[in-house]
Order: structure tokens, then C-alpha cells, then sequence
């Protein structure tokens, strides 16, 4: 089953959203709500900016702008995710009612972190990047990305198993958009299926990502949910479990129509 975890930025600068509910809780918790009466099964909410070139926002000024909203959300019995590299926020963000971590670094960026994840028992997400922890978007080139992705994520999972973190609690991300080409991101696209053999729930991170507007006349991220659709369901029947979306009303809609069309399909009666 595919689920959507909706996106909640609390900053001033992310790609597509920066800036809407900044300083503002009741807002985005507002917004929240409405994602997961429209289907979400997760909000993932981030209070520092991943696009290529954000500066690094201070553990103290993250913990302020994410932990007001969950906690709103957890009185209200939203499930929520917190995309952070850093321990500090984790922890602050788990203690709020946060049930999920979303670590782009795949916990590589603080010493720490891998500890709280482990210790808290909770499910994380890890995500391949290419480059040194305090570089996300360097940019690499790959012989093969879809099996050298898939080796690099293969060997942090042993890692964290090795430090108690259960292989069922592990999603794997492969990093759609972070320092690789469009060449790239479609040999990932394409070959999604293959993650499966790792043994752990994929999640799919693409929408409004810039790879849609490469292939769509440069179509800014406002202009990107058709493209974002089609890139979610591609997802889905490839095997993601998670879909990491900006417009879940959308997406919701069309998984629907998908899976209502694939069930059609297998319980059909055979003619002939």
C-alpha cells in the first residue's frame, strides 16, 4: 500500500513553499490538519531549507520553529515526521510527539544522531546523497547510478542494523534531485523497483523536484503538479510505500484512481 506524507516547510527559504507558515504555528498546523484530512498518513514537517546553496540554520532556531507545530499535532492525533540532520532536533522533535525521523544525511551529519534514532525506537528515513555530509548537492557522476545507489544504501543499512536500529524500522530514499543529473534521476525513476531487494519501505521524494521542469519547458515548481503526479504514480507502481508530496489533495486522488483501476484489473473475471 502507498501512503503520502504530506510536506510542511517552517522556513524562509525551501525551493518550492519557503516562507508560508514561518513564525506562524497556528497556521501551519492549519495546514497540517488539512493534508491529513485529505489523505495524508504523515505530515513530514522541516524547520531548515535542503535546496543546493541554504545556509545552516542553528539547532535552537530549528527546534523553535518545528516543536510549537507538532506539538499542536500530536494533541490532535496527527502523525507526524521531522525532516532534520541534527540529534538535538530529533530528540526535541520525538519528545513533542513526533513518530517518525526523515534524515536527508542518512544520520551521517551529527555523531548523535544514529544513538537518538536508535534509542528512541522509532522509524527513520535515510537518504542517499553524493557528496561529504555538509554537501548534499555535490555533484557526481555514476557508471551505473541505479547500482551504485542501491550499494551505497545497502551498506548504510548494515550500518544502522549493526547499531540496533531494527532493518523494519528502515526507509530507504534514493535521493531523487540531490546532486545528480537529470540522467541520473531517471535511471533511478525507472529502476525504483530494484530498492525492493534491500528489504526495507521506499520512500519517493520528486515533487516539484527541478527534473520535472528539465523535461517540461523549465516550468517553475508552482507549475510542476502534473508532472509531480505522473512521477508519483510511476513511484507507486514501482513499489514506494511512501510518496513525499507538496499537494497531497492531488496525489490522494490519483492513487486512488490508480489503485482503483489496478484492482479492477486483477479481479476481473478471464474471458476467453
Amino acid at each position: 500500500m502507498t501512503r503520502v506524507l504530506g510536506i510542511l516547510n517552517l522556513t524562509p527559504d525551501s525551493f518550492s513553499d519557503g516562507g508560508r507558515f514561518l513564525d506562524d504555528p497556528e497556521a501551519a498546523a492549519a495546514s497540517a490538519v488539512a493534508m491529513a484530512a485529505a489523505g495524508a498518513a504523515l505530515i513530514d514537517i522541516g524547520g531548515e531549507s535542503t535546496r543546493p546553496g541554504a545556509a545552516d540554520v542553528w539547532e535552537g532556531d530549528e527546534i523553535t520553529r518545528v516543536v510549537p507545530v507538532i506539538e499542536r499535532l500530536a494533541r490532535g492525533g496527527v502523525a507526524v515526521s521531522i525532516d532534520t540532520r541534527k540529534a538535538a532536533v530529533m530528540e526535541a522533535a520525538l519528545a513533542s510527539g513526533a513518530a517518525m525521523v526523515n534524515d536527508v544525511s542518512a544520520l551521517l551529519y551529527d555523531d548523535r544522531a544514529l544513538g537518538v534514532v536508535a534509542g528512541a525506537e522509532c522509524p527513520v528515513v535515510i537518504m542517499h546523497y553524493p557528496g561529504p555530509p555538509r554537501q548534499m548537492h555535490a555533484r557526481d557522476s555514476y557508471a551505473d547510478p541505479l547500482i551504485e545507489i542501491y550499494d551505497w544504501l545497502e551498506d548504510r543499512i548494515e550500518a544502522l542494523v549493526e547499531r540496533g536500529i531494527a532493518r523494519e524500522r528502515i526507509v530507504i530514499d534514493p535521493g531523487i534531485g540531490f546532486g545528480k543529473s537529470v540522467q541520473a534521476n531517471l535511471a533511478l525513476l525507472n529502476g525504483l523497483a530494484l530498492f525492493q531487494g534491500l528489504g526495507c519501505a521506499i520512500l519517493l521524494g520528486a515533487s516539484r523536484k527541478r527534473l520535472i521542469g528539465a523535461l517540461s519547458n523549465e516550468a517553475p515548481a508552482a507549475e510542476r503538479l502534473g508532472g509531480s503526479i505522473a512521477l508519483a504514480i510511476a513511484g507507486a507502481e514501482r513499489g514506494a510505500q511512501l510518496l513525499r508530496v507538496h499537494d497531497v489533495p492531488e496525489t490522494v486522488q490519483a492513487l486512488r484512481v490508480w489503485r482503483g483501476m489496478r484492482d479492477a484489473g486483477l479481479s476481473a473475471a478471464p474471458t476467453g
